[in-house]
Parts: structure tokens; C-alpha cells; sequence
């Protein structure tokens, strides 16, 4: 019986440093994976999700500045600007 258990026992180390060496290798080659694709993506000049939403805020805030500047300008040319109301 005890030479079964130190059997079961190896067995069971021999596993549990195989799931570990499996594991390492998973982790290494996710990592290399990972890399590669930041550096394709990097030579093809693609933008990064920050960079991507501060332009987007630039962009809407510039939208709204544009349509208020065009109502003062529109505002400028109708031709009862300027003019005092009557009273």
C-alpha cells in the first residue's frame, strides 16, 4: 500500500510541475503574442483609444464654438441690428 501511495504521490508532483511548466509556456507565449501585434500595430500608425478621445472632445468642442460664432454672425447681418427699439 505505502509503495501505491508514493506511486499516486509522484505521479501527482510529475502533474502538478507540468501544469506549471504549461502555464509558464502559456503566460511567455501570450506575452511575445502581445508584442507582436503592438508593434504591427504600432507601424501602421493606428491611434490609441486616449488619443482617439481627446480629439473627439477637441472636435465636438470646436463644433459648439463654430455654431455659436455663427449665430453672432448672423445675428451681426440681419439689419435691424443695432438699432434701438422704438419707445
Amino acid at each position: 500500500m505505502t509503495q501505491q501511495n508514493r506511486l499516486f504521490d509522484d505521479l501527482s508532483r510529475l502533474m502538478t510541475n507540468a501544469v506549471g511548466v504549461a502555464q509558464g509556456a502559456r503566460d511567455e507565449a501570450e506575452t511575445a503574442f502581445k508584442g507582436v501585434i503592438d508593434r504591427w500595430l504600432a507601424d501602421r500608425d493606428f491611434v490609441t483609444r486616449e488619443e482617439f478621445e481627446a480629439v473627439r472632445e477637441m472636435a465636438v468642442k470646436a463644433r459648439t464654438e463654430n455654431a455659436e460664432l455663427r449665430a453672432m454672425i448672423d445675428d451681426l447681418k440681419r439689419p435691424d441690428h443695432g438699432a434701438t427699439p422704438p419707445g
